[in-house]
């Protein structure tokens, strides 16, 4: 199971890092390139401004928009959620 986490900008590393933990492989979401074959997506905290910055600079919005809406599971806390 590859679980993407959204790497911009927050405390990403830690859900990295429990993801591995529980045996789940953990891939860092920093390009529309890396959301390719997701079995579900983490939008961890941060501050919202800066996230949104990152999704706009990186053109990572709309894919990521797209992946959520074909229904991958999807976790956002704090600021990841502000930006859902």
């Amino acid at each position: 199971m590859t679980i993407g986490v959204l790497a911009l900008q927050g405390d990403f590393e830690a859900h990295a890092g429990v993801l591995a933990e529980l045996g789940a492989e953990a891939r860092e979401v920093r390009t529309p390139a890396d959301l390719e074959g997701l079995d579900g997506l983490i939008l961890p905290g941060g501050e919202s401004t800066t996230v949104t910055l990152g999704l706009e600079r990186e053109q990572l919005a709309e894919p990521l928009r797209d992946l959520i809406q074909s229904g991958t599971p999807t976790l956002a806390t704090c600021a990841g959620l502000i930006v859902l």
